[in-house]
């Protein structure tokens, strides 16, 4: 195949769809691009562009903003959360771009709000900060003269030589309806969110796309099979068709006593159990132990093979996830926060006061409340008796009467059953007057497997 100067294959032999995805690679940071920019540039039609930017949006390449359009950006890894870009906050405060396009992939360091006089403002605007004002036109200039982005408050706009210096400088300015108090709290909710976030481990963040795997294809036969499961000493491998879609699964079991010319299309498990790079760790962890296998194909939304996946990186995986520390609390944290255990005899036994905020009906705490503290004690218990990782099945849970909000809860898991693999746990919830609720919890213990 002819090759260009990077050793990558000449624009001449590549299809039009690889074409315009080689095009929209070249392409700087902040470019925006439309299908029918796209289409009319390469000569192609719009349904062929449209496809493309697709593509390229679902790859990393490109990115899609409400009232900004669609934006080359510089392709990163999902895990990294640490910061929101002006482009992110022109969308979480429903913005419309004034100009400086160019700026919408850089990252905000912090945000200011220019409720002060303008000299005392322009002491904390630095750049890749976010000057949050209202009609302020001078404020504006001063932040992007100093290398910040602006948001501009109240849905008032700015000046022409304003947006004209935000496009020279390649620093957004965006306009939204929303007053100062609102947006800013949009912008910090949504970076709260993003540090919870930063606690869920998905397949791609773990997994070596680069990396091949060990394969068989439709038409290798038992005894190829035998003699990979040799050299690997593996004997579960992804079968492929000539397209390298995986279309089966084949293992020691399917190859046994079988002749060693027989084609595995005819003994290969078919319709096999896979995974997409954007699913959970602990989904895959979940999905492995259920049916009992120990790789897991990753495919891309066309059937292709991305990588394999192994339960003891899996499991590995989860364990650094439940070392890491608290980033950002959930509600279920939230709920939990109170509740500690009292030292008493080894006991299990979790205490705690039923806050104003757990209210259902009011005056009574919530029902939702009272099955999550429940699942939270049975999970203590288990992780504390060191076996940290494992997925609940089913629990089943008894509301006995209602229970009053400021009440001193106590929380007593017991164990009925626990062997390598699963648990079968009792939890009983009472207060000063006795026995509120009960539930009954399955549980599967990932570190048997």
């Amino acid at each position: 195949m002819a090759s260009d100067n990077g050793g990558k294959p000449s624009m001449e032999a590549l299809t039009k769809h690889e074409q315009l995805i080689r095009h929209i690679e070249e392409l700087e940071p902040g470019v925006r691009i439309s299908v029918r920019g796209i289409a009319k540039e390469h000569g192609v039609s719009e349904g062929t562009a449209y496809k493309a930017i697709k593509e390229a949006e679902q790859t990393g390449l490109v990115a899609t903003k409400k009232r900004i359009g669609t934006v080359r950006v510089h392709r990163s890894r999902r895990g990294s959360l640490e910061g929101l870009t002006f482009g992110d906050v022109a969308e979480i405060v429903e913005g419309q771009l004034l100009g400086g396009a160019e700026g919408l992939q850089r990252t905000l360091h912090k945000f200011v709000i220019g409720a002060m006089e303008l000299e005392a403002m322009s002491r904390y605007i630095n750049e890749d900060s976010l000057l949050i004002v209202g009609n302020r036109q001078e404020a504006h200039r001063t932040a992007l003269q100093q290398g910040a982005g602006v948001l501009i408050t109240g849905g008032f706009g700015t000046g022409e030589e304003v947006i004209a210096l935000a496009d020279e400088r390649g620093l957004p300015i965006i306009v939204s309806r929303h007053d100062t108090f609102t947006v800013a709290s949009m912008i910090n909710r949504a970076m709260y969110d993003r540090l919870i976030k930063q606690k869920i481990v998905l397949i791609e963040d773990i997994m070596s796309f680069g990396r091949p795997a060990d394969v068989l294809g439709t038409k290798d036969t038992a005894a190829d099979f035998h003699r990979l499961a040799g050299i690997t000493g593996s004997f579960r491998f992804p079968v492929l068709d000539e397209r390298g879609r995986v279309t089966g699964m084949m293992t020691a079991k399917d190859a046994a006593g079988s002749d060693p010319q027989t084609p595995l299309e005819r003994l290969m498990t078919r319709h096999p159990i896979t995974a997409a790079p954007n699913i959970t760790v602990t989904s895959a962890a979940h999905t492995m132990a259920a049916e009992g296998i120990d790789l897991l194909p990753v495919v891309d939304r066309h059937r292709k093979l991305l990588g394999v996946i192994t339960r003891q990186e899996v499991l590995e995986a989860m364990r650094i996830t439940g070392r890491q520390g608290e980033s950002g609390e959930t509600f279920d944290e939230l709920i939990g926060a109170g509740f500690e255990r009292r030292e008493d005899e080894g006991s299990f036994r979790y205490s705690g006061v039923a806050a104003a905020q757990m209210s259902g009906t009011p005056g009574t705490v919530s029902e939702g409340v009272l099955a999550t503290l429940m699942i939270q004690a049975s999970r203590r218990m288990v992780r504390e008796s060191g076996r940290s990782d494992h997925m609940i099945e089913s629990v089943t849970s008894y509301f006995m009467r209602p229970v009053a909000i400021d009440s001193q809860l106590h929380l007593e898991p017991a164990v009925l059953e626990m062997s390598r693999k699963s648990a079968k746990l009792e939890i009983q919830l009472s207060d000063s007057s006795g026995v509120a609720a009960k539930a009954i919890l399955s549980m599967q213990l990932m570190d048997g497997y």
